[in-house]
């Protein structure tokens, strides 16, 4: 249960935190409290599940990652897990998850993000989780984001 203090601190971090070099100690400045409080209570919504995870979260656009292409797999149901793992832990994937298929429109069952500065950069990462994946896989596609949609954490409803 979230008390007003709680509340107060996920509004003061919930259009993240602030770009300076003590972000808790600003946080915490502005709530009145210590920045331990606000390291200990953010760890508290963590391990509550409040929050899933404190990150950042790149702006790939403005970085000049203007090639970003999701990745999209049909693989083996049996090897889904053990080669998205893999697939997961290359450098070139940003995040990488298993997702039912949608048959008959959508036979891909694998999703890895792959940021490039030219669609070509994109492709060859493609290549090479294609290789990857082997036998496994039995087709792919890549899916070019043309905006950013999302880049928002946890937010309160307004009374």
């Amino acid at each position: 249960m979230l008390d007003e203090l709680d509340r107060r601190l996920i509004a003061a971090t919930q259009g993240g935190l602030p770009l300076v070099p003590r972000p808790y100690e600003a946080v915490a400045a502005e709530l009145g409290v210590s920045a331990d409080w606000v390291t200990t209570r953010l760890r508290a919504m963590l391990d509550q599940g409040l929050i899933r995870r404190i990150g950042a979260v790149p702006d790939h656009m403005r970085l000049g990652y203007t090639a970003n292409g999701m990745t999209v797999w049909n693989v083996a149901d049996d090897k889904v897990d053990e080669l998205g793992a893999k697939v997961g832990a290359l450098p070139s994937v940003s995040h990488c998850y298993r997702r039912p298929r949608a048959l008959p429109d959508w036979p891909y069952n694998l999703f890895a993000m792959v940021h490039g500065q030219a669609r070509e950069e994109v492709e060859r990462e493609a290549a090479r989780i294609r290789a990857l994946l082997g036998e496994a896989c039995c087709g792919a596609d890549i899916l070019y984001s043309t905006a950013i949609l999302k880049k928002t954490g946890l937010r309160l409803a307004r009374p």
